[in-house]
């Protein structure tokens, strides 16, 4: 007989799903549940690009110390249930991490990842954290230029063979790089090699992820 916690998983996650409100725009997210391409994951050889899970409303304060958490926005309670649901979405569909997960040092970004795959398991990015700025308009054309090329070279790198590279970031404007991503949602991507750039094969929903998982 299953344990009493193992019963209640999925009325976990349904009432997770019910909570977060998203739903997919027909046509702009496709279906995760392909088999295909859960498949082609558990294969290895892609970056899997994650947004943190849903912060607090609010801004950042102007100058944010990345080791004090109130001095920007942080994880709210339904963003923290959202990073354990995807650890766990990970771990039940059997793909394959290559360790350490890589996360930005915001303390929404690094919250996300060490909930979802423990803190043994993150490595900090600094690096990541500069895709902040692609967003704010006061920051020169020319930084935000160096910075996407330098999230590029990021991302064409391939992971170790038969495993996936996992980031925890930040969304993107629309028509940069990888564009936007909603909370928790992930950028599937497949390197290309150095100076050979990356193709983005689609961009996931949670509650995509969670049909694949649990359907």
């Amino acid at each position: 007989m299953l344990p009493k916690k193992m019963l209640l998983l999925p009325l976990v996650f349904l009432t997770l799903l019910l909570l977060s409100g998203y739903r997919a725009e027909a046509g702009h997210l496709p279906e995760a549940e392909n088999p295909s391409l859960v498949e082609a994951l558990r294969n290895g050889g892609y970056i899997l690009y994650m947004r943190h899970g849903e912060a607090t409303i609010g801004l950042d304060l102007p100058h944010v110390i990345f080791d004090d958490c109130g001095t920007q926005r942080n994880l709210s309670g339904l963003g923290k249930r959202q990073a354990q649901a995807i650890g766990q979405i990970m771990n039940k569909l059997n793909i394959p991490i290559q360790y350490p997960v890589w996360a930005s040092p915001y303390c929404r970004t690094r919250d996300t990842a060490r909930i979802a795959f423990g803190n043994q398991n993150v490595k900090v990015v600094p690096l990541l954290a500069d895709i902040v700025k692609v967003s704010n308009q006061s920051v020169p054309a020319e930084e935000k230029q160096n910075i996407v090329a330098n999230f590029t070279r990021m991302l064409e790198t391939a992971p170790a063979r038969g495993l996936n590279q996992i980031i925890i970031g930040h969304s993107l404007p629309a028509g940069t790089a990888i564009g936007e991503i909603p909370y928790m949602g992930t950028a599937v991507i497949k390197p290309k090699g150095q100076g050979n750039g990356y193709e983005v094969i689609r961009i996931i929903s949670l509650e995509q992820f969670m049909k694949a998982a649990y359907r």
